[in-house]
């Protein structure tokens, strides 16, 4: 009997329940994991307001302009790879006419949200898993998933700009690898299912995986499984998992039987919602280097208040402050310093925390040394509502809300427009999110943050 489809509302009208939600299900029917991931999501970014880059090679950079940390398709073509410092191929990119952007983290975070917040509407169970990716849930059979799948990518393309790649599974170390297929196969139209993979290729598909391009498998764990001779996905597949976790560990053991379409990996924290468990870290490299303590504390004293901002909006308390700094690895004279403090009691208070950071490296600072980089990482992390102790030994909490009122300011009158000692004095112009110091971050290929300053709109011509 043939299946009747249901129509599937554009996301500009889509209704506040997902599309799936009256879409026919296979009865009984386990659900499936979706995995969209954006394709190249930076340089994809920078083509949105920029329609001229479309068709070309461009290259997004790190922080001060550093090495190639993203490319686009055509990029990756010519061979540039990932890490590769930008000085070391410049001369060869101004030939092969390749477009470098600095990072534009502002315009990449604020697509990412709206990007996300298309998809949510087509499918539930949204997780999302990265600034560019999230995993959806279903039970849908494969023809209406398909159909509601391809919906969702023209959703995003038309309505955002960013191409979507999907990869359809019963685990999300398949749905990873789907996705990939899908990226690398042009006749599947961006959209993929394990179960179509598996029909007409079998074995051949998971042995053609590298076992270093399995989503958990990190250089580590590659040498030594190579050392046992599993060298790709179907060899990881087919080993013994009770073997796996004794030699190795529980989470290994897991993608064994995710390759096998068990899906074991647990739902991740929000990447959105920048929750983080153990740790918070705010580290950045100097765009020329420092010297002496009392420069070296303000770049602290803004990192702390930085990571002390990502404290409070997840409503944690950390109990330890560490600080570290180190030189650059060139040079014969390398040095690393760190040290760590440990609070009185656990805290949210921006100036406990920013005290601990300058004081942990007080002590090791070489007034000689030049330092390119230094960071803050808040450890001990306990959400404040859950943290209840003896009277007397309450944690010490912002009672006079300086956060509160310094992320107020920021949010009515924009970033570094008062912060704590140092933290307070912002740069001018397209840097004027940034500190006015000599060692703020260098971003001179920066394109327009079109999404998030009046002042760098995209102006549209008319003809």
């Amino acid at each position: 009997m043939a299946r009747n489809i249901p129509d599937i509302p554009h996301h500009s009208a889509a209704p506040s329940a997902s599309a799936e939600s009256s879409a026919p299900c296979t009865r009984n029917a386990a659900p499936r994991l979706i995995l969209a991931d954006a394709n190249s999501f930076f340089a994809s970014c920078e083509t949105v307001f920029d329609p001229s880059l479309a068709g070309q090679a461009v290259v997004v950079l790190s922080n001060n302009d550093g090495c190639v940390v993203a490319r686009s398709a055509e990029a990756k073509r010519l061979g540039i790879v990932n890490g590769t410092p930008w000085f070391k191929i410049r001369e060869q990119a101004m030939h092969d006419h390749v477009i470098a952007r600095s990072s534009n983290y502002e315009l990449y975070a604020s697509l990412s949200h709206r990007m996300m917040h298309v998809m949510k509407e087509f499918l539930p169970g949204q997780e999302v898993y990265s600034i560019d990716e999230c995993f959806l849930k279903s039970s849908a059979d494969d023809e209406t998933l398909t159909d509601i799948c391809t919906e969702m990518r023209n959703a995003v393309l038309n309505g955002v700009g960013i191409p979507v790649s999907i990869g359809i599974a019963p685990s999300k170390t398949l749905a990873k690898i789907s996705n990939h297929w899908a990226k690398q196969h042009s006749g599947t139209n961006g959209i993929t299912l394990w179960n179509h993979i598996d029909e007409h290729h079998g074995d051949e598909a998971l042995a053609s995986v590298p076992i270093d391009d399995i989503w958990g498998v990190g250089r580590r764990l590659t040498r030594k499984l190579m050392g046992m001779g599993i060298t790709n996905a179907l060899a990881l597949r087919d080993s013994d998992p009770v073997m796996i976790r004794h030699r190795f560990s529980v989470t290994l053991e897991r993608t064994v039987l995710e390759l096998r379409g068990i899906p074991c990996i647990e739902e991740e924290s929000d990447a959105n919602g920048g929750v983080r468990k153990s740790q918070i870290i705010c580290s950045r490299m100097f765009s020329s280097p420092v010297t002496g303590y009392d420069t070296l504390a303000q770049a602290l004293s803004v990192y702390a208040q930085q990571a002390c901002h990502r404290l409070r909006r997840q409503h944690s308390l950390c109990s330890r402050v560490a600080a570290f700094s180190s030189t650059s690895p060139y040079q014969q004279s390398y040095a690393r310093i760190s040290d760590m403090k440990v609070l009185d009691d656990p805290s949210d208070n921006p100036m406990i925390i920013t005290k601990a950071a300058c004081e942990a490296l007080r002590p090791h600072v070489d007034q000689h040394a030049a330092y390119i980089r230094a960071g803050v990482l808040l450890m001990g992390l306990s959400q404040a509502e859950h943290y209840q102790t003896f009277e007397g030994f309450e944690a010490a909490r912002d009672t006079y809300e300086l956060g509160s009122t310094i992320e107020e300011i920021s949010r009515r009158f924009g970033p570094r427009r008062v912060g704590i000692g140092y933290g307070g004095l912002r740069g001018s112009g397209r840097s004027d999110a940034d500190t006015g110091a000599s060692w703020s971050m260098n971003r001179n290929m920066l394109s327009g943050r079109c999404t998030t300053r009046w002042d760098e709109m995209a102006v549209v011509h008319a003809r």
